[in-house]
């Protein structure tokens, strides 16, 4: 069965620093139209981070889209046209001081893709060394080191909440199990 909307005219409505919105016109299946209002977005990478203690590396910062103060996995936004890898090691080392001498793939997740084209891609740290924080202008956040357990504990729990920080912790739970 087709189920594929074919774009047949679109308007961006706002064009922002981060994101762009469009309302478009598709084609359905069945040839009758419809619109869809999308949001382009860059995408970002976040990376699990894990020492040698067990601890993960987290951040806590507040997030004004939800109106409160989250942990999360240290991450950020993918410059126009750049490698997810590098921007995970960059990342990594901006906000928490510490590089990693490996990233492995966790794969990738689309946060809301019924109207968004962002994409979210994962990395587990390897060969963590201590090296300097550079926040961004900014950037106000602090850096915990949370036990890898208690971390899937607080998920389970409904403690932490970001998607890319549940996702990505319990994709490396699973692997280390």
């Amino acid at each position: 069965m087709n189920m594929e909307e074919i774009k047949i005219a679109g308007d961006c409505v706002y064009d922002g620093a981060i994101v762009r919105v469009s309302r478009d016109t598709v084609r359905l299946p069945d040839q009758t139209t419809a619109f869809r209002e999308v949001i382009d977005h860059n995408g970002g990478s976040c990376v699990v981070a894990v020492t040698p203690e067990k601890k993960l590396l987290m951040v806590r910062q507040y997030r004004y889209g939800a109106g409160q103060v989250m942990w999360e996995l240290p991450a950020g936004k993918l410059e126009k046209g750049e490698d997810p890898k590098v921007c995970a090691a960059r990342e990594l080392e901006e906000e928490t001081g510490y590089k990693a001498t490996e990233l492995v793939s966790l794969g990738l997740f689309y946060p809301t893709p019924a109207y968004c084209r962002e994409r979210i891609f994962m990395y587990f740290a390897k060969g963590l060394t201590l090296s300097r924080q550079r926040l961004d202008h900014g950037e106000f956040l602090e850096v915990g080191e949370i036990p890898f357990d208690q971390a899937v504990t607080m998920v389970m729990t409904g403690e932490i909440t970001d998607a890319k920080t549940v996702i990505a912790i319990l994709k490396v739970k699973e692997m280390l199990a």
